[in-house]
């Protein structure tokens, strides 16, 4: 896993959902200012929804401290379009099938679902700054105290 300090390559191109539309670019372009992104697996599941969830519950605070969100799973951007919608979700979800991001910050781990190995992309969040460089990881991300979690590193940045 990237450590904070380095500004890892964020070049590769994704579709996201942006303000409600879909867009299409390198992933670099939607960190504007300081963001955090959360990553995790899938729509729609529990885990999963608890984890983004509780990151818009504290939407409004962590506004206050300057930042924005990024959620992203490998679900398509028709999926993430209608998971907003159900869920009230206003920040930007990235659809990223085969876990580019998660390659970029070197956080592809192994996984075990039902006795079988498989790799896929930590549950993890990442604190960066406008010029992309990574300023902190929550390498451990709890579902239900994801939002705290957020905030508390970034009170630890200061």
């Amino acid at each position: 896993m990237l450590t904070p300090g380095k500004k890892p390559k964020l070049s590769f191109k994704i579709d996201a959902l942006v303000d409600g539309k879909p867009v299409n670019g390198p992933f670099a372009k939607l960190i504007e200012g300081p963001t955090v992104v959360s990553v995790y697996m899938r729509n729609n599941t529990s885990a999963c929804d608890k984890q983004t969830a509780d990151l818009a519950k504290h939407e409004k605070a962590l506004g206050k401290q300057g930042f924005t969100i990024i959620g992203v799973s490998r679900d398509t951007c028709a999926s993430h379009s209608k998971y907003a919608t159900k869920h009230g979700f206003k920040y930007t979800l990235v659809a990223d099938p085969e876990d580019q991001f998660s390659q970029a910050m070197d956080a592809i781990v192994e996984k075990s679902m039902y006795g079988k190995k498989y790799l896929g992309p930590l549950r993890a969040a990442y604190l960066f700054d406008g010029d992309g460089k990574l300023l902190a990881v929550i390498p451990k991300v709890e579902a239900a105290e994801h939002g705290s979690q957020v905030l508390a590193a970034i009170a630890a940045l200061k």
